[in-house]
């Protein structure tokens, strides 16, 4: 499965195909073994490149099938130091053009997995995987711009005498586990507003007793995943044809995702019943000490409550009191309405161009086609808002 630009990177008749061949290889054909321990090693934590969800992802979710990966291998004990899923720029854009591009996890963070006993030398080798494989470039969307991940391949790029070029990006809202829950929401929410929520949980509690919930252990996890399932298909997601179980490929790939990493204890569902009656759940990934926060399902006939800033509550509190946990990325949007006033905490994600040769063309034509690529998308934004305006 070598695909780069369309088939214009690679010439499948030379000796440069094989290469790209060994340097591009399917994601299927990482050992899962040696990719779960290099997430162990991970200088940088990303839930959604866990070979549990990754391959999950790229089995059966929609439009994310069949991703390649660009390897890293240390030179003297052949281990596994480096891995970033790709795709080719044509089949991400349709842009005829010799590049690679990051992988979509589904979750909103692309920021590859780099060794941290061996950071240099693994961002060394995935650079050199890309150019073996052809490309003139990587465009890597969703990273954390000052992340340990990226902050190794900056390394290695300057020393070649190479630098990024940032696309674009946003602040995204982050959460400190460190510190005690009930401070963090004072300080983010105030004395008045936390007074108000406490109010609309005890009319809530009309309803039935209010209980915060957390799966763990597969069997436990299989039905609270049903429950999230079925909330985020009864609301707005559901209205747009968007939720995960109104697609075949995506509801195969979430229950095998969550269950996969249910097995090593790096997922939960976290669900919010009053009485009897689900009102709220969320998908909880964990990778080191970092938890992400995929997605969240509400039912909708108790809006008037808030259930999905109920829920929040509970899980800014329940991150907060557990020591595994140091930091929870809301995997969020830029200014987030209903996370932002809650996590505090931001941090930069962006999409960056990293050329692979110095004084190279191709790359100028690859930078001016994912801006006006950029430019297109956004006027479109525009008149979606007007529109709905």
């Amino acid at each position: 499965m070598v695909d780069i630009a369309h088939q214009a990177a690679i010439n499948p008749a030379s000796a440069k195909h094989a290469a790209a061949t060994r340097a591009l290889v399917p994601l299927t054909a990482i050992d899962p073994g040696h990719w779960r321990a290099l997430a162990q090693r991970a200088v940088e934590p990303n839930g959604y490149y866990l070979p549990g969800w990754a391959l999950a992802v790229s089995a059966t979710a929609r439009g994310r099938t069949d991703a390649a990966a660009l390897p890293a291998f240390d030179g003297s004990s052949a281990r596994l130091i480096g891995l970033m899923p790709v795709i080719s720029l044509w089949r991400a854009w349709k842009i005829p053009l010799p590049a690679l591009v990051s992988a979509h996890p589904y979750g909103t963070l692309c920021s590859p997995l780099i060794d941290r006993e061996a950071p240099i030398e693994a961002a060394a080798h995935l650079l050199q995987q890309a150019r073996e494989a052809g490309a003139h470039a990587l465009v890597l969307t969703d990273v954390a711009l000052d992340g340990a991940a990226m902050n190794s391949l900056k390394d290695v790029l300057e020393r070649d005498g190479l630098k990024p070029r940032i696309l674009g990006s946003y602040m995204r809202a982050s959460l400190d586990a460190t510190q005690d829950g009930e401070t963090v929401l004072r300080d983010a929410l105030g004395a008045k507003k936390l007074k108000e929520l406490r109010r609309l949980r005890h009319r809530l509690e009309e309803h039935g007793a209010v209980a915060f919930e957390v799966a763990r252990k597969p069997d436990e996890i299989r039905p609270a995943l049903e429950t999230f399932l079925q909330l985020e298909a009864s609301g707005w997601k559901g209205k747009r044809g968007t939720a995960l179980v109104q697609h075949a490929g995506d509801a195969t790939f979430i229950r095998r995702a969550v269950l996969a990493l249910a097995e090593t204890a790096q997922c939960e569902i976290i669900t919010l019943r009053a009485g009897k009656t689900p009102i709220a759940a969320g998908i909880v990934l964990r990778h080191q000490d970092r938890a992400f926060f995929f997605k969240l399902g509400i039912d909708e006939n108790f809006a008037k409550y808030s259930p999905g800033v109920q829920l929040t509550l509970d899980l800014t509190r329940h991150l907060c009191a557990d020591s595994a946990i140091a930091s929870a990325d809301s995997t969020a949007s830029a200014d987030h309405p209903m996370i932002n006033p809650f996590w505090r905490g931001r941090f930069a994600v962006g999409d960056v161009l990293i050329p692979l040769r110095r004084n190279d063309p191709v790359v100028a034509l690859i930078h001016g086609a994912l801006v006006g690529l950029n430019a297109a998308h956004e006027a479109a934004r525009r008149v979606v808002r007007r529109l709905r305006k």
